[in-house]
């Protein structure tokens, strides 16, 4: 079995999970997140949405993460090496700042949202560019953001964005010149709600600096591997775009 083989059965069976409708558990989860949410102090929502909304400005509109120059001349295989060595690298970060800053309280955990986005963030632009894409470019950053909302994002708003991301090179140049478009509130409420649970957690004395780094270790692990299959996706989808327009008379039959 060759490597593109194997990650392809990784790929369709990723799709299957992510394709797969809301679960009576799912829903169950999902409505205790929500009645947990409505616990939640304001500030610590607050804290948590102008994080992200920053987060999302710097990404579109600034340079801040775009310090990653595209990797030319690798085979797949030996990009995907890279690209989990530094997952590891980042899960080993996000644990450690987690731990720090789990361990001096609530103001302290409260400091670890802008944190922990900006190590994701970082993450999610060198992967980019290990796998040769161009994050200069505004449709590699929106096409990141697209992975940090599927990956941190409930069951059906995951479909619905992977949804959007299918054929992504096929259909770039549909996408709006006008980033200002980007529904940063959908983006910010379903990352919020999804990580809201773990991170509370990480402001209760004495266990806080365990469960923030366990929790960080853990977002940073589901965005690296959500990370390598939205770009497994979209190799695969290149190669299918480039046979399609491949000639008929371009292929041979042999005796």
């Amino acid at each position: 079995m060759t490597y593109e083989q194997k990650i392809t059965n990784e790929l369709d069976f990723w799709k299957f999970k992510t394709l797969q409708k809301s679960s009576l558990f799912n829903k169950v989860t999902d409505s205790v997140q929500k009645k947990i949410n409505s616990y939640i102090p304001d500030k610590i929502h607050n804290a948590i949405t102008t994080a992200i909304k920053q987060m999302v400005k710097a990404v579109l509109f600034g340079s801040t993460y775009t310090t990653s120059k595209p990797v030319l001349d690798l085979t797949l295989m030996h990009r995907e090496a890279v690209v989990k060595q530094k997952i590891e690298t980042y899960k080993k970060t996000g644990a450690a700042e987690g731990g720090i800053t789990g361990a001096g309280g609530f103001l302290m955990s409260l400091a670890d949202f802008p944190l922990l986005l900006g190590i994701k963030m970082k993450m999610l632009f060198d992967i980019a560019a290990v796998y040769g894409y161009d994050v200069k470019d505004y449709r590699e950053r929106l096409y990141i953001l697209h992975i940090f909302q599927l990956a941190f994002s409930s069951k059906e708003e995951s479909r619905n964005v992977y949804l959007k991301m299918q054929n992504w090179d096929e259909l770039a140049h549909k996408l709006p010149t006008n980033i200002d478009e980007f529904d940063w509130l959908t983006f910010q409420q379903q990352y919020r709600d999804y990580i809201d649970l773990a991170k509370l957690a990480q402001m209760v004395p004495f266990i806080g600096a365990a469960v923030g780094a366990v929790a960080n270790y853990k977002l940073i692990e589901k965005l690296g591997k959500t990370a390598m299959m939205s770009y497994r996706m979209r190799y695969f989808g290149l190669q299918s775009i480039v046979l399609s327009h491949e000639s008929p008379n371009d292929f041979r039959l042999t005796d």
